[in-house]
């Protein structure tokens, strides 16, 4: 049978993790991909895997998304290239586990940088063509720490936090235009970040395996949700029931309940 008409789904942070697994997700569903992080040969290696196995297109853009000017430039590249980008994926983003006091002013600003500032610019960017278009799609990868305050990852958690609002404010305001935007909010989930996170805190070397998320399961439940136009989606039902405790739960008692835990993993 002949193919449907290509589509384009860009996913930033694409070399590893929940961003690989997206990436296969998608071509799976027979998108084009273009695969953005900042190592070109692991990315390459992907784009190889993705088009020998589901016969799809895809190209590869090595960049440092936190860099000044980083989204401008990736969009003008797209734009030379006549590649429209039908399905925008928000997945690069950075974690730091510690005492907030600890970390230096650098680090913050770094994760302010990438997690924040650089996915608003690629929304800028890619969101107002779609809606000229009438017709596109968003996943912003955020987290279950976006719900609630999370010691030890003070900055991190009020990062998702952001993107999680935003994510909700834009589907509001682009009801009715053609494009949704969802956020998926995975929970702990086993992928290179994790061990990173774990080499910080040792303590978390004793979280329980059955707490720990599989990328490929959270990636099949943010496509999906992204696919159907769903605004907010937490994979896994452990996640779920946390998130809806969470919500029912008084925020005083949360900041204690999140503080205990925090220091026990000191």
């Amino acid at each position: 049978m002949p193919r449907p008409p290509a589509r384009t789904a860009l996913v930033s942070g694409a070399s590893a993790g929940i961003g690989e697994a997206l990436a296969r997700r998608l071509a799976r569903e027979g998108f084009d991909l273009v695969l953005v992080a900042r190592r070109a040969r692991k990315l390459q290696a992907l784009a190889a895997a993705l088009t020998a196995e589901f016969g799809v297109k895809a190209w590869v853009h090595a960049a440092d998304l936190s860099a000044p000017g980083a989204a401008a430039a990736l969009s003008a590249a797209m734009k030379r290239a006549r590649r429209p980008i039908h399905l925008l994926v928000n997945n690069a983003g950075v974690l730091q586990v510690g005492e907030f006091k600890a970390q230096p002013p650098d680090r913050h600003r770094q994760l302010i940088e990438l997690n924040v500032l650089a996915l608003t610019q690629m929304l800028a960017h890619f969101v107002p063509p779609m809606v000229k278009r009438g017709r596109g799609q968003v996943l912003n990868v955020a987290s279950i720490a976006a719900f609630q305050p999370v010691p030890m990852l003070a900055t991190y958690a009020a990062t998702k936090a952001y993107v999680l609002s935003l994510t909700e404010s834009l589907a509001e305001e682009l009801a009715g235009s053609g494009v949704t935007v969802t956020a998926a909010c995975p929970g702990i989930t086993a992928t290179p970040m994790l061990g990173a996170a774990k080499q910080q805190a040792g303590r978390l070397e004793r979280l329980p395996g059955f707490v720990v998320g599989d990328a490929d399961d959270v990636a099949d439940a943010a496509v999906r949700a992204c696919l159907a136009g769903e605004v907010v989606c937490v994979p896994g039902v452990l996640n779920q029931a946390a998130t809806l405790a969470g919500r029912a739960t008084p925020r005083w008692l949360l900041r204690r309940v999140s503080g205990t835990l925090a220091r026990r993993l000191k």
